[in-house]
């Protein structure tokens, strides 16, 4: 006798409806920038209705930081690595990521409206600042207040060079990045 599966919860699963509506929102950013890419236009890009959007993500703020959060997905050095070769490999993930399509345009937009809005604040606080700053913390062996600054100059300095020449960083410029945080270290 073959045993009675357990029937599954009707719709897409959840992983599979997150990887969609994460392309979408990408995608809808990258075409039609930040301020454009509304829930509206990011549900029909997906394929789904907005109130399932809503009911995982309760505003655009929540959507695109969890997107950001999963773009850098679960990135890690490599075994074994100084601390040059951690500060070099979190550089280099910070730049090719926020140069992929999308990437960056959503991670400026939705710092920028968490200017005015504190909740959001709290939300790339909760989901995006402290899991890495946690993880950087433990590898450089540095005090919040070090790492948070890390953070900021590297996030910053290529937001900013994305914002001002809609390109990525050139390799002598993520070298002399690097050193440069590293100066932050010592």
């Amino acid at each position: 006798m073959v045993p009675a599966s357990t029937p599954s919860a009707p719709g897409r699963p959840r992983s599979d409806l997150n990887a969609t509506v994460f392309a979408a929102t990408l995608r809808t950013v990258h075409e039609l920038g930040y301020a454009d890419a509304t829930m509206d236009r990011i549900a029909a890009a997906a394929g789904v209705a907005k109130t399932t959007i809503y009911r995982r993500w309760p505003s655009k703020g929540a959507l695109i930081t969890d997107c950001v959060v999963d773009a850098f997905g679960p990135e890690a050095p490599p075994d074994g690595a100084t601390r040059e070769d951690i500060v070099s490999w979190l550089v280099r993930v910070i730049v090719a990521k926020v140069g992929e399509p999308g990437v960056g345009a959503a991670f400026a937009g939705v710092f920028v409206d968490a200017m005015s809005d504190p909740g959001l604040r709290d939300i790339l606080e909760t989901r995006l600042q402290e899991p890495g700053r946690l993880v950087l913390q433990e590898l450089l062996g540095q005090p919040t207040d070090r790492v948070l600054l890390l953070v900021d100059v590297i996030v910053g300095t290529v937001l900013h060079r994305m914002g001002m020449t809609g390109a990525p960083m050139a390799e002598a410029d993520v070298a002399a990045l690097t050193e440069m945080v590293l100066h932050l270290l010592r």
